[in-house]
C-alpha cells in the first residue's frame, strides 16, 4: 500500500494542498460503491468520507460510522451541496447493465450521461479528482488480444453508448482543470458483507451459483463458447483506493487530465466453462448436482469472442493494484457461505 503523507501533499508550490483528504462516492449504497466505503475505512481511517446514493438499488443506509446521505446526481445543487469539500470524487453512481438501460432509456441516459456530466462539472469547478468506471461495454466486439483501453470504440447495446458519453465527457472537463482515472472494467463477481449485510448482485457467476444452490439447471446462453474476464468486486473496490492515492499526489502536482486504466484479472473464461466450475463446486461443497444446458440467446447483439484476455500491466505499474481473487475459490466460498 502507498502511504500518502502530509509532506508529500503539501511540498508542490502549484498544486492543491490537502491535511486530512475527503473521499465522496457516489453510489454508495450498491453493490460496488458499498466495498469502496469500506476499503476506505480499512486503509485510511483517518481520512473523511462523503457517501450519497439515491437507493435506486441501494442495498444499506449506512457503512460503519458512515451514514448515507440520499442525493440523486441529476440534481446538480443538490449533489453539488453533498459533494463540497471533496479533494477526490469516486462517481459509482449508475445505471448499470444491459437490461436495465434497454428497459429504461430514458433513466439510463439521465443517470449515466447527465448525472455524469454533473459529477464531472463539480470537478471541473473545484478542482476536485475524479474516478469513474465505463466498462468494457464500450467496446462491443474487441479487435484484438489482450484488450487495452486504447481499442476503438464501438458499443453493441444502450448501456455501453451512455457509458462512452460519460467517459468523452470526463476527457472535455479534465482538460487543464483536474486530474482523473477512467477503469476499463470487466465482468464483476462475488458478494461481500457491509456491517451484516449480504451485498450481492446478480452477475453471471453469482446468478449460476445462486441457481445451483437452489437445485435448477445452470441455462448457458448458446453458443457457450463466448469468453468473459472475471474480476472480483472486493478487487475492483481495492482499485479506487490505489487511484486516490495516486490522484492526491497528483492533485499536489498540480496534473490535469485524464488516465485510464483496465481493471481485470487475469481469467478469461467461456460462460459455460463457467457454469462447469460451478457445478462441479456445487456437488463437492454442497453435495448439490445440478445440469447446464445451453439454451437461446435472447441476446443478439452480444459479443460473441471466444477469448477475452486484457492486459492490467498499466494498473499495476502505476497503481500498484492487483487481484488476488480467484473463480473457482470464490465459487466454492459463496455457496459455502450460504451452508447456514
Amino acid at each position: 500500500m502507498t502511504e500518502i503523507t502530509e509532506t508529500e501533499m503539501n511540498d508542490q508550490s502549484n498544486g492543491r494542498a490537502i491535511e486530512t483528504p475527503t473521499i465522496a462516492v457516489t453510489g454508495a449504497a450498491g453493490y460496488i460503491g458499498s466495498r469502496v466505503v469500506v476499503e476506505f475505512q480499512e486503509a485510511y481511517p483517518d481520512w473523511e468520507l462523503i457517501a450519497i446514493d439515491n437507493q435506486y438499488r441501494g442495498q444499506v443506509d449506512s457503512i460503519g460510522d458512515v451514514d448515507i446521505e440520499h442525493v440523486d446526481i441529476r440534481n446538480r445543487d443538490r449533489l453539488e451541496d453533498a459533494l463540497a469539500g471533496a479533494d477526490v470524487v469516486c462517481h459509482l453512481a449508475a445505471i448499470s447493465g444491459v437490461d436495465d438501460c434497454d428497459e429504461n432509456p430514458d433513466l439510463a441516459y439521465e443517470v449515466n450521461v447527465t448525472g455524469t456530466n454533473n459529477v464531472a462539472w463539480f470537478c471541473r469547478k473545484t478542482g476536485a479528482a475524479l474516478a469513474f468506471p465505463f466498462s468494457m461495454a464500450v467496446l462491443g466486439d474487441p479487435e484484438e488480444f489482450p484488450i487495452t483501453a486504447d481499442q476503438p470504440r464501438d458499443p453493441l447495446n444502450w448501456y455501453g453508448r451512455t457509458k462512452l458519453l460519460g467517459e468523452r465527457s470526463i476527457e472535455a472537463f479534465a482538460d487543464g482543470a483536474f486530474p482523473a482515472h477512467l477503469f476499463l472494467k470487466s465482468n464483476l463477481y462475488g458478494e461481500h458483507v457491509v456491517d451484516g449485510t449480504e451485498v450481492g448482485k446478480p452477475t453471471v457467476i453469482n446468478f449460476f451459483v445462486n441457481r445451483a444452490l437452489a437445485g435448477e439447471t445452470l441455462t448457458v446462453y448458446e453458443p457457450g463458447t463466448q469468453a468473459r474476464n472475471f474480476v472480483h468486486v472486493q478487487g475492483v473496490a481495492r482499485a479506487y483506493v490505489r487511484s486516490a492515492e495516486r490522484l492526491l499526489e497528483q492533485l499536489a502536482r498540480g496534473e490535469t487530465g485524464t488516465e485510464t486504466y483496465e481493471i481485470a484479472s487475469e481469467e478469461d473464461m467461456s460462460v459455460m466453462e463457467v457454469a462447469e466450475i460451478v457445478r462441479e463446486a456445487a456437488l463437492e461443497v454442497r453435495g448439490i448436482d445440478v445440469d447446464v444446458e445451453l439454451v437461446e440467446n435472447p441476446r443478439s447483439d452480444e459479443t460473441m469472442v471466444e477469448e477475452f484476455g486484457v492486459d492490467i500491466s498499466a494498473a499495476g505499474e502505476r497503481l500498484g493494484w492487483e487481484t488476488t481473487e480467484s473463480v473457482e475459490a470464490s465459487v466454492q466460498e459463496l455457496l459455502r457461505g450460504h451452508s447456514s
